[in-house]
């Protein structure tokens, strides 16, 4: 028997799950869109989910600023009944941006001015700029984890999930490199004009882990997922955000994105 199927079949069921996971995620911001202020029990009820569930998903759309609490007046005029009241839930204008397609194709164009009028380098500088952000966010966390570079994968793709991009990290067969997977883009039908987008991207990872990366696949190049190899030596560059990229970024064979 092949020693690798069990491995590959984790890793189908893992971007099984993470895939249903955004689509949940999607279909929770597009009813409360719809129907806010709305609860939890609610819209566990509308989706059927466990309570347990739906406040998993309701966590990350809080913590990527995408639903925010409603706020209920308290007093005279206030919700009358013993008991704190449930805490009921609206879109925030990032939600309202992540739930338009016009966002994207206005994102395109403005890329398209820049492109014609400061030349391709221009779309690289901020390609650039639009990930020292993320470095600024993660770099502290990663580098808190150490020389092991399968935990610093680990730290990152948990901070990426975070951060709303439905991220794992995963073992390849032979245990000589990890796989970062990505299950969502909020850039990918830009990315797919420009793929200096992705290609930054990989970049600021590269210098957060402090070795080789290289693209295998992403979303916006017709990927499953958008899918980093990473290797498991030790990291000799700094973890700091804008350090030097020593570690040169492979890029994905074939169409990439």
């Amino acid at each position: 028997m092949n020693a690798t199927l069990p491995a590959i079949d984790r890793t189908l069921s893992d971007t099984t799950t993470a895939d249903s996971d955004a689509g949940t995620r999607q279909r929770v911001l597009q009813i409360v869109a719809a129907d806010g202020p709305v609860s939890a029990a609610e819209l566990a009820a509308q989706l059927d989910l466990a309570p347990a569930g739906i406040r998993r998903h309701l966590g990350v759309l809080e913590a990527t600023d995408q639903i925010t609490v409603h706020d209920i007046p308290v007093g005279p005029s206030g919700p009358k009944g013993r008991g704190r009241p449930a805490r009921r839930y609206v879109v925030s204008s990032r939600g309202q941006a992540a739930l338009s397609h016009r966002y994207s194709e206005l994102a395109s164009q403005a890329l398209r001015f820049l492109a014609e009028t400061a030349g391709p380098q221009a779309v690289q500088g901020f390609a650039e700029q639009r990930v020292r952000d993320l470095e600024q966010r993660h770099a502290g966390a990663v580098a808190a984890a150490g020389d092991d570079v399968a935990e610093r994968v680990r730290v990152l793709a948990d901070g990426l999930t975070a951060d709303g991009y439905a991220a794992s990290a995963r073992p390849v067969p032979g245990g000589m490199a990890m796989q970062l997977c990505q299950g969502h883009c909020p850039v990918q039908d830009v990315a797919h004009e420009f793929p200096a987008l992705c290609e930054a991207e990989a970049r600021a990872f590269s210098r957060l882990l402090g070795v080789h990366v290289q693209r295998l696949a992403t979303l916006a190049g017709g990927g499953h997922v958008c899918t980093t190899s990473i290797p498991l030596t030790t990291p000799t560059t700094s973890s700091t955000p804008h350090a030097p990229a020593h570690h040169p970024v492979l890029s994905v064979e074939g169409h990439s994105a």
